[in-house]
C-alpha cells in the first residue's frame, strides 16, 4: 500500500511538473498548459475561477509521417509580458492597447529525430490567442498536413449563435440554439445560397457566439489567418467538445506547409459583459502590424453605387441577352440592348451629380465590363477580362466626369469564382484603373471555384485574397471583397483591404426570404469580430413591390434602423445603398446618411446582447461630433442612452431620427420621426425602437442660436 501511495504522488508529482500556468494582466483569466501522462499537449482555461475551456487536446496529424498529438517531452517554455499601444491607419478607435503575458512551450517528439513544435500562448485581459509554430529543423521541412486536431472542450449545453459548417459560403441565416441542438443540415433548405457545400449536420462556422447558463460570454475565431484554410468546428453534442475541422483541397489535404511555418492564432475571447466582447481588440493585436511605408492614398469612405437596381430587378448587369458570349474575337455588334442594363454612361453621371451634391465621395459601378450575359452557374473559365467596357459604357468618359466633380469611382471586378482566369489578367485590370483614376475596388467570388475542385475557404483561396490585397496595394487601390473566406484580422497588416462582405448582406432582402429583424445584433457578435463587413445599409423603400408589384419581398428592418446599422455595423468604407430617386422622397432621413462618419477616434459600446439589441457610439476622427446607433430584434424595447462620454461642461445638439409611435419592421417600416434636443453629458434619452426598429443620432456642439431653440434633455 505504502509503495502504491508512493507510485501515486509520484506520478502525480510529474504530471504537475509538465503544468505551466500564466494569467492574464488583471488577473482574471487563467490559462494552463500540461502534457498528460502520455505526452499529449493540453491547456485549461478559465475566467473568475469559472472553466472557460476544459483540458482539451491540442496537435496535428501529417499526411506522410503520422501524428503529431502525442509523446512529446517539453524542451524549454519560456513567458514573457506585453504593453504597448499602437494607432491602425483607420479603424473604431485611435489607439489600441496590445497587453498581454505569454507563455511559448517547446515540444519535442523524440521518437521522429527530435521533432520540435511550439506552441504559443498569449492571454489578454479579453481572452486567449494561441498559435502552432514549426521551426526550421533537420527532420521537418516540406510536410502535407492531414488535420489539425485543437479542441475547445466547453463546460457545458451553451446557448449558441452558429451558421452551418460550410467551405464555400457564410451567407446563411444564423440560428440560435443550445449546443446540442445544432443541425447544420438546414444549409439543404437555404437555396438561395447559390454555392454551398454541405459537411456535417454538426459542423458549424467561426466565429462561434455562445452564453452560459450563468452568464458568461464566449467568442471562438481565428487570427492571422495566411497560406492555411478556414478553420470550423465540429461539435460533440454529448460532451460539448468543439473540434478544429479545416477545409480541404480539391484532393483532401488540409495544407502545404514548409519550415518555417505557423498556424493561425486560435482566439477564445471570453467575459461575463456583452458589451466587452464587442469591445475586443485581441483579434486585431494577433495581427502583424503593416509593412506599408505610405499609407496617405488610404482613405476610408462613402460611395453610392449602380448596384441596388439589378438587384431589385429594374435594371440588369448585363448588356444583352446572348447565350454565347467569348471574350476573344467577339462581335459585339451583333448583340442588341436588352434595354435594362444599369451601368450606362448616362446613369453613371446621373449618379456622379448625386454623388457630388450629397458629399458622398465614391461611386462603384456593378455591370460595366463584358461578359455578364451567360456566366453565372456555368463554371466556365474564361468570363471577363477586366478591362472591355459594354458598348454604352464609355470608360473616358465617365472617368473624366467623375474627375470634374471630384468623385472617385469604384471599379467592380466579378470573378464569377474563376480564379485562375483572375489571377492572368488582374494586373493589366488594375493598370486600367490607374490610368482611369479609379482608387478602390470591389472584388466578387460568386460561383464555383476555378482551378475546379477548390473552395473559397481553402488554403489555396486564402492565399489567393492576400495576394489581391498585396497586389492592389501595388497599384495603390483600396479593396472591398465580397465572397471571401470570413475576416480574421488582417486589415492591419494589409490596411488597403477596408472591408470584406463574407456573410449574409442586405442585398438578400432584395430576392430572397430575406434576413430575420435579429440578424443584424448577431452579426457583430459573429462575422464582424474578424474585421469590417459591407453590408450595404440606407435601404429606405423597404417593400420590393414599390418596383414590381407583384414581388412580395422586404427589407426586414424600420427606415431609422437602416440609419442606426451605419454605426452598429462598422466599416470604413460604407454605401448608401438605395437608389439616388429614393433619398430624394426622404431627403430628412438622408441627412443623417451624409453626415455620418465611416471613421473615428472612439468607440463606446453602450449595451448589447447577441440576438436582442445593440446601442453604440462612436466619435468621428479628428473631430467633435458623435453618433449613435440603436438596434433591436423583432421585440420593441427602450434603449437608455447616457451621454455621459460627452466632454464635461459642453452642451450638444442631438438630433435623433427615431421610429414613429406605428412603426413596425413589417406592417408600417417607412415610419420615422426627428426630434432635436440638447444634451450634456449629465443627460440620459430614453426611445423606443418598435419591432424590427432602431434610432440614428448625431451629436454636435451647439451653436448659440441653437442653445436658445431647442430644450435639454436632462
Amino acid at each position: 500500500m505504502k509503495f502504491f501511495k508512493f507510485f501515486l504522488l509520484f506520478i502525480m508529482f510529474s504530471i504537475m511538473t509538465n503544468a505551466q500556468t500564466i494569467k492574464s494582466p488583471n488577473g482574471n483569466l487563467e490559462l494552463t498548459f500540461a502534457l498528460n501522462s502520455a505526452g499529449a499537449p493540453n491547456y485549461h482555461l478559465t475566467y473568475k475561477n469559472k472553466d472557460v475551456i476544459k483540458e482539451s487536446a491540442l496537435g496535428f496529424v501529417l499526411k506522410e509521417s503520422g501524428e503529431m498529438t502525442s509523446h512529446f517531452e517539453i524542451d524549454k517554455s519560456e513567458t514573457k509580458t506585453f504593453d504597448e499601444s499602437w494607432q491602425p491607419v483607420w479603424g473604431e478607435q485611435k489607439y489600441i492597447r496590445n497587453n498581454y503575458n505569454e507563455l511559448a512551450v517547446s515540444l519535442v517528439l523524440k521518437e521522429h529525430g527530435n521533432r520540435t513544435l511550439i506552441i504559443r500562448f498569449r492571454l489578454f485581459d479579453d481572452g486567449l490567442g494561441f498559435r502552432y509554430e514549426f521551426p526550421n529543423q533537420p527532420t521537418l521541412s516540406y510536410f502535407i498536413l492531414s488535420d489539425e486536431v485543437t479542441e475547445f472542450s466547453l463546460a457545458g449545453n451553451h446557448k449558441t449563435f452558429w451558421i452551418p459548417g460550410d467551405y464555400d459560403t457564410n451567407e446563411y441565416l444564423y440560428t440560435t440554439s443550445k449546443l446540442s441542438e445544432v443541425d447544420a443540415s438546414i444549409s439543404k433548405e437555404m437555396v438561395e445560397v447559390s454555392t454551398r457545400h454541405f459537411v456535417s449536420p454538426n459542423l458549424v462556422q467561426t466565429p462561434l457566439m455562445m452564453k452560459t447558463d450563468d452568464g458568461l460570454y464566449i467568442n471562438i475565431h481565428e487570427a492571422a489567418l495566411v497560406d492555411y484554410p478556414a478553420m470550423n468546428l465540429m461539435i460533440n453534442k454529448e460532451s460539448f467538445k468543439l473540434t478544429s475541422h479545416l477545409v480541404p483541397d480539391a484532393v483532401g489535404n488540409k495544407a502545404y506547409l514548409q519550415t518555417p511555418c505557423t498556424s493561425p492564432w486560435r482566439t477564445v475571447i471570453v467575459s461575463d459583459k456583452a458589451t466587452e466582447i464587442l469591445a475586443s481588440k485581441l483579434i486585431l493585436n494577433l495581427n502583424e502590424p503593416t509593412k506599408y511605408e505610405d499609407v496617405s492614398w488610404i482613405k476610408p469612405m462613402k460611395f453610392i453605387g449602380i448596384w441596388w437596381e439589378m438587384h431589385t430587378g429594374t435594371h440588369s448587369w448585363n448588356y444583352g441577352d446572348h447565350p454565347n458570349i467569348k471574350l476573344d474575337g467577339f462581335d459585339w455588334s451583333s448583340v442588341t440592348s436588352n434595354g435594362k442594363h444599369g451601368a450606362t454612361t448616362e446613369r453613371a453621371k446621373e449618379y456622379i451629380d448625386f454623388a457630388s451634391k450629397n458629399g458622398i465621395e465614391g461611386l462603384l459601378i456593378e455591370g460595366w465590363n463584358v461578359g455578364w450575359e451567360d456566366w453565372f452557374g456555368a463554371w466556365k473559365e474564361e468570363v471577363f477580362d477586366f478591362v472591355t467596357p459594354y458598348p454604352d459604357f464609355d470608360l473616358k468618359e465617365v472617368s473624366d466626369y467623375a474627375k470634374s466633380k471630384n468623385i472617385q469611382l469604384i471599379m467592380h471586378h466579378e470573378t464569377s469564382g474563376s480564379v485562375t482566369n483572375y489571377e492572368r489578367r488582374m494586373e493589366d485590370a488594375y493598370e486600367l484603373m490607374n490610368k482611369y483614376g479609379y482608387n478602390a475596388l470591389k472584388t466578387g467570388y460568386v460561383g464555383r471555384i476555378i482551378p475546379r475542385g477548390e473552395y473559397h475557404d481553402g488554403q489555396w483561396m486564402v492565399n489567393h485574397y492576400v495576394r489581391v490585397a498585396k497586389k492592389t496595394a501595388e497599384y495603390k487601390i483600396m479593396l472591398d471583397a465580397h465572397e471571401p473566406v470570413r475576416p480574421t484580422g488582417l486589415h492591419r497588416t494589409y490596411p488597403n483591404w477596408l472591408a470584406s462582405e463574407a456573410a449574409r448582406g442586405n442585398e438578400f432582402n432584395a430576392w430572397s426570404i430575406g434576413n430575420k429583424p435579429e440578424h443584424e445584433t448577431i452579426l457583430p457578435f459573429t462575422r464582424l469580430m474578424g474585421g469590417p463587413m459591407d453590408y450595404t445599409p440606407g435601404i429606405f423603400e423597404v417593400n420590393m413591390s414599390h418596383y414590381f408589384p407583384e414581388k412580395s419581398f422586404q427589407v426586414h428592418t424600420t427606415l431609422a434602423k437602416q440609419l442606426a446599422l451605419y454605426v452598429t455595423i462598422y466599416s470604413p468604407i460604407q454605401m448608401a445603398a438605395d437608389y439616388p430617386e429614393n433619398y430624394d422622397k426622404y431627403r430628412d432621413a438622408f441627412q443623417f446618411i451624409k453626415d455620418v462618419s465611416v471613421d473615428w477616434d472612439e468607440t463606446k459600446i453602450l449595451e448589447a446582447e447577441p440576438g436582442d439589441y445593440i446601442t453604440i457610439a462612436r466619435k468621428a476622427k479628428g473631430k467633435e461630433g458623435w453618433f449613435i446607433g440603436a438596434i433591436t430584434d423583432e421585440n420593441s424595447r427602450n434603449a437608455e442612452i447616457s451621454f455621459n462620454f460627452l466632454e464635461k461642461g459642453k452642451k450638444y445638439l442631438a438630433s435623433i431620427y427615431m421610429d414613429s409611435d406605428n412603426a413596425h419592421w413589417e406592417k408600417n417600416p417607412v415610419s420615422y420621426k426627428i426630434e432635436k434636443y440638447l444634451v450634456d453629458s449629465h443627460s440620459i434619452a430614453k426611445i423606443k425602437l418598435a419591432d424590427g426598429g432602431g434610432a440614428a443620432i448625431s451629436v454636435f456642439p451647439a451653436s448659440d442660436k441653437e442653445l436658445k431653440e431647442y430644450k435639454m434633455i436632462k
